[in-house]
Formats: C-alpha cells, structure tokens, sequence
C-alpha cells in the first residue's frame, strides 16, 4: 500500500502531540535509559507510524524508504571520505598539512584558518561530504594543539552548514530561487554577504568559546584506534596533502558549472558528453577518484605494498558503520513523521495566520524543519506555500531574494533527533546526544535567526 493513497484525519493538534512524544520518548530512551541510538530510533520510528495512523501495510515502506535514502546520500560519502581519511592519517599527511598551516597562520588563528578553508570547500560541496574530507585535519590540529575538538569542529562543520543553507548552487537556495522566481545570481552573492558573517558570530565565535567550555577529547575514529605505530616517519608535503585535497572540489566544481551552464542554455545539458562528465563530477565519483590517487601517492608511491592498502581501507570502515547506521535511522525517524502529515497541517495552519510575507516564510520554514528534520524538505516547502504570495506581491528583485534567504533561514534552525545530520555530527564528534543538543542544535539555530537578521537588514533596504 502506497502511502500516497492515505489521506491523514488527524489534526495539527494531535499529531504535533505526537511529534513531541516521540521526541520525548527518543530522548528518554537514549540519555535517560542509555538505549543505544540506532535501536531506539528503530523503535521510535515504528510506535510514530502507528500512532500517527499510517496504514500497517505502509509502515515498513515508509521506514526502510527513509532509511535507504538518507543512506544513499551518507553511505557512499562517509564510507569514501574515512577511506581517505586514513591514508591521510597514516601516511603522516594531515600531520604535515596541520604544521604548515600552524607555521603559516599561528595556533591561536587555527580555528579560523580552518573555517575558512571550510568555506572555501563548502561552496561546491554538500555539507557530508566536505566535513568528512575535512575530519582528518580537523583532528590532527585538536591532537596537537590540544584545547578539545569542538574548538576546531564546530567553526568547520558549521562553515559547510552555512554554505549549504544559504549559497547556490547547494539545491535548497537554488530550489527555492526557482520557485519564488529569485535571480540565483542575486541569490549568490547576497547569500555569501550572510553567510560569511553568519559563520564568524554562530560558528568560529561560538565554537571557540563552547570549545573552552566543554573539552571533548579528539576522536581516534580515523585512526583505527589508538594505536598509531604504522604512521609514516617521513610524511608527504604539505603541497601534496593540499592537492589531494583539491581533487574533488575541482572534479565537483566542475560538476556544478556544467549543470549550471545548462539550466542557462550556454550548452546542452542533454549531450552524452554534459552526462557522462556530470556523473564523474558527481560528489560520490570525486571521492572515489580521490581514493584511488590518495592510494597511490600516500601507498604504492610511498613504498607500501597493496595487501597493506587494503589492510588500511579496511580498517577505516569499522568504525564509521555505527555512525552510518545512526545517521540513516535519524533519517528515518524524519521519514516517518514526514509521511504522517504534520509538516502539511502546520503549514497549511500557519499559512492562514496573515503573517508579513518575510516573517512567514522563516517561521513556516523553521516550523516544517523542527517537526520532519530535512532541511531541503523545509526550505522547498514553505518556498510552495509562500509563492502565491511573492508571485501576486510587488516585491523588488533584492527583496525577493531576502525571502528566499529567510527560508534558508528558517530550514536550519533547530537542527535535533529528527535531522539526520544531527546524527552525523555528534557520532562523529563522539558526542552524547545531550552534548549534541547543547552545542551543534544551538548553533544551527543561531545560524538560522542571524541569517534571518541579515536579510531582514536587506529586505529593508530592498
């Protein structure tokens, strides 16, 4: 039975009792009971599709539907990006890189100096891919500086953050520029204007001073454990770390200049030739590309036999299969209440309030994001249900485009046990689920109401 074929009875009411005893509920089990995770959002995720009233025969479907896509978008990238996460480890690389930057920009401009780095990557890469591939660098400067790694994670995680929610071409700006009929370029520049101070208040600032607050010690998840004998003595330059490291967001920029060319008719997007070189500039095939040349500059090159490659490749997997597992159940859980219809009945009862265009098209995006988990889910949402609106006000183009960024806005504040990149983070941080709550869900939300600020500031003087 399809769940499209259901049509849901119940209220905005009940079901956001729901939501909010499922929550409840999930987060009793895990940090009061000490349930493990991915067990309990197992659990959660098949009483909330009862509850909610979705057919018995849709359960399953909807479960294994939301689990399989969050990890058709997470598997692959995460399983990549650890794979090169331990030749760069190993091979004494993220060493090397972390040495030269400390030589080049002094230790107490380190978290800055990834950030922005991280900002850099994150213009073309989805906010998955580009913290996995920053990790191993990330952990090498907490090891040696020490001072723990939210200090260091948390201005870059949320660099990638800012840089998917607000930056074209990331699909929720892009999807929501289309809808509202907001020129994208406008929406590139004006949402970089945001993005970066947005990143320097909620992110480098905040993550210096929680960093202080709450020491977490580095995670040895790259590693393979704690045992870090077969590191290289003579590791790579910090040139060819750099390098490596280019590969993918060349391959991936290239990707999303082609794709963009296309929309704009500068080529045929349809030729074989756009086709078959947007699947090679895909985020997975980069990655995968990128391994192999990591194997071969960071193994062979450096005299290390092919059985010891793939003992390491191996090795790198185990310990990312929980957070991988995690991640997709939190994916869904999101599923599930997604399917049972309380993103629609709060938007269609909010849609009715006769808020201003701008404030409602944040507090209709915030409203979807905290009740299903999916930012792009809520960002295109409410850009749906505020169209209307745009398109029958007369609105200039620069306000236009400050709608669409209070959508962004709205899509990431509130990040919690629904959002599968909430999952993402803390595992790989090695964070408890209240720790998560504490530092990655309040600055997420402090990200989504100083990007709302700002282009309140530009709505105004559009």
């Amino acid at each position: 039975m399809n769940t499209d074929e259901w049509t849901q009875t119940l209220g905005a009411g009940p079901l956001l009792g729901i939501a909010g005893a499922a929550v409840a509920v999930l987060l009793i089990l895990i940090i009061g009971l000490r349930v493990h995770a991915f067990l309990a959002l197992v659990v959660v995720s098949i009483a909330t599709a009862f509850a909610a009233g979705i057919p018995a025969g849709s359960v399953m479907d909807t479960l294994t539907d939301g689990f399989g896509s969050t990890l058709a978008s997470v598997a692959l990238l995460v399983g990549l990006g650890a794979m090169l996460g331990r030749l760069l480890e190993i091979s004494g690389g993220a060493q090397s890189l972390t040495d030269a930057m400390i030589r080049r920009f002094g230790e107490k401009r380190a978290p800055l100096a990834l950030g922005v780095a991280s900002l850099i990557f994150g213009f073309p890469i989805f906010f998955d891919a580009g913290l996995v591939v920053m990790l191993p660098i990330v952990f090498s400067v907490a090891r040696r500086l020490g001072g723990g790694v939210l200090r260091y994670g948390l201005p870059v995680a949320g660099a990638f953050s800012v840089m998917h929610i607000y930056v074209p071409p990331h699909p929720g700006p892009v999807a929501a520029s289309g809808l509202l009929g907001a020129d994208v370029g406008l929406v590139l520049l004006f949402g970089l204007i945001i993005a970066v101070p947005t990143w320097y208040i909620t992110s480098y600032l905040y993550g210096v001073m929680v960093g202080k607050r709450i020491a977490l010690p580095v995670p040895e998840i790259l590693r393979g454990g704690a045992d870090t004998t077969e590191q290289d003595q003579n590791p790579p330059p910090a040139s060819t770390v750099i390098g490596l490291l280019l590969i993918p967001l060349v391959m991936i920029f290239a990707n999303t200049g082609l794709d963009t060319a296309g929309e704009a008719g500068w080529i045929d997007g349809d030729a074989s030739w756009v086709q078959v070189a947007m699947v090679v500039g895909s985020t997975p095939v980069a990655l995968l590309v990128t391994v192999f040349v990591a194997s071969y500059v960071l193994g062979t090159r450096r005299d290390r036999s092919r059985s010891v490659i793939e003992r390491l490749l191996d090795s790198s997997l185990g310990p990312v299969c929980a957070i991988i597992l995690i991640t997709g159940a939190g994916g869904m859980f999101g599923a599930v209440l997604q399917a049972s219809g309380i993103g629609e009945a709060l938007a269609d009862a909010l849609d009715g309030v006769g808020m201003p265009v701008f404030i409602a098209a944040y507090v209709i995006a915030a409203v979807l994001r905290i009740a299903q988990g999916s930012a792009t889910v809520a960002l295109t949402t409410a850009a749906g249900l505020v169209q209307p609106l745009v398109m029958t006000g007369s609105f200039s183009s620069v306000e236009v485009v400050a709608i669409v960024l209070a959508l962004a806005a709205g899509s990431v504040t509130a990040s919690h046990v629904n959002d599968s990149g909430f999952w993402l983070v803390g595992r790989f941080f090695e964070m408890d689920t209240k720790t998560t709550l504490k530092t990655w869900t309040v600055m997420e939300t402090t990200i989504g109401l100083v990007g709302f600020g700002l282009a309140g500031v530009l709505f105004l003087l559009g």
